[in-house]
């Protein structure tokens, strides 16, 4: 079959492999819907994520599809029983549930997270924990499309929980990417009050689309804490910063309210480093944190949310792409391509 392997640093190649055999409590799943990610442009530019993928490696995390082969554990494990046909949604993760931190409830720190690479290809083996853990029947009327936004979905419900948003509130999102507006719709669906800081047209107008009242145009991103404040004088209780750059959640601090919460979500380069004045932080009694990956159950809550029309394909995704052009698409991407979410055609 064609798959998508990633060698290194923006080096990504469309190759024929051979699609591996199953082993006991694993399912082949032919995929249907497998979209780009912020996260997938990151490994790409940097080359390698220490803890989800060392190249050479299958490419690509967010899919839906249907089980085309199973193999039962042994010896078969009570309540497993996928069968060919099944239509479903799989994490890009599953926890181990015995490490401390998943005793804790924090599964998305699990010490022995298990991901899974390899969604641009015509297949993918779901391993024995993940079916177990993270794969979920499709209702028969969800869209693949939709379904293979659960993923990063579920990291954004993980964000808003972090964060203790509700209703009422003055949000500020900063970044109008997929995440970002994942962000705009959860809290507008909670009955906050949305402002969103970012650039590009489109993105801006899906912003509204989705429910933001206020759409701020941050032009080179210099100067923000002032350019919003400049535009939005509103106090806000708590700012997401969506874009994972130093400077942004420097400014991200500058812009809550006193007593207001700072989720720092979007990840920026190892190494890098921020400064905080420190009366700054103590006086005005904020809150910063950091919210990281999901857990069971915020897959499932994510799905919840496509599955009752909250979360839809249309409003996030704005491209195709056949596989075989997937490494020049990357190219584009990583130049500055304007698209929100592509989805990729594994068939041609």
């Amino acid at each position: 079959m064609k798959a998508a392997i990633l060698h290194g640093r923006e080096h990504l190649q469309i190759e024929d492999v051979a699609p591996p055999p199953l082993k006991p409590g694993e399912v082949r799943v032919r995929i249907e819907a497998t979209l780009t990610c912020g996260t997938d442009l990151k490994v790409f530019k940097r080359g390698y994520h220490a803890k989800m993928i060392v190249p050479p490696a299958a490419f690509g995390h967010e899919l839906a599809g249907v089980i085309c082969e199973v193999r039962s554990p042994r010896p078969k494990a009570r309540g497993w029983d996928w069968k060919s046909g099944d239509r479903v949604v799989a994490a890009n993760s599953a926890p181990c549930g015995g490490c401390f931190h998943c005793r804790e409830g924090q599964e998305n720190l699990c010490e022995h997270l298990l991901f899974l690479n390899g969604t641009y290809a015509e297949s993918i083996v779901i391993p024995a924990r993940l079916v177990q853990k993270n794969l979920l029947r499709l209702k028969p009327g969800t869209d693949f499309r939709d379904a293979a936004l659960v993923e990063p979905l579920a990291c954004v419900v993980q964000g808003v929980e972090d964060t203790k948003l509700r209703a009422g509130q003055n949000l500020l999102v900063i970044g109008a990417g997929p995440i970002g507006l994942m962000f705009v719709a959860l809290a507008k669906n909670l009955g906050g009050h949305v402002t969103v800081a970012g650039r590009r047209a489109a993105r801006l107008e899906a912003a509204q689309r989705l429910g933001a009242e206020q759409v701020i145009d941050i032009g080179d991103g210099r100067e923000l804490a002032a350019k919003i404040r400049g535009a939005a004088p509103t106090r806000f209780d708590a700012v997401i910063e969506a874009v994972g750059k130093p400077e942004t959640w420097e400014a991200a601090a500058r812009l809550v309210r006193k007593g207001g919460t700072v989720n720092f979500f979007g990840g920026c380069p190892a190494g890098t480093k921020v400064s905080f004045p420190t009366e700054l932080i103590h006086y005005s009694n904020l809150t910063l944190l950091a919210s990281f990956h999901h857990t069971p159950r915020t897959i499932r809550c994510a799905l919840r949310f496509v599955e009752t029309g909250v979360i839809r394909a249309r409003d996030f995704v704005d491209g195709e792409c056949p596989l075989s052009q997937l490494p020049e698409l990357f190219k584009t991407m990583a130049a500055g391509n304007h698209a929100i979410k592509t989805l990729i055609r594994v068939r041609e």
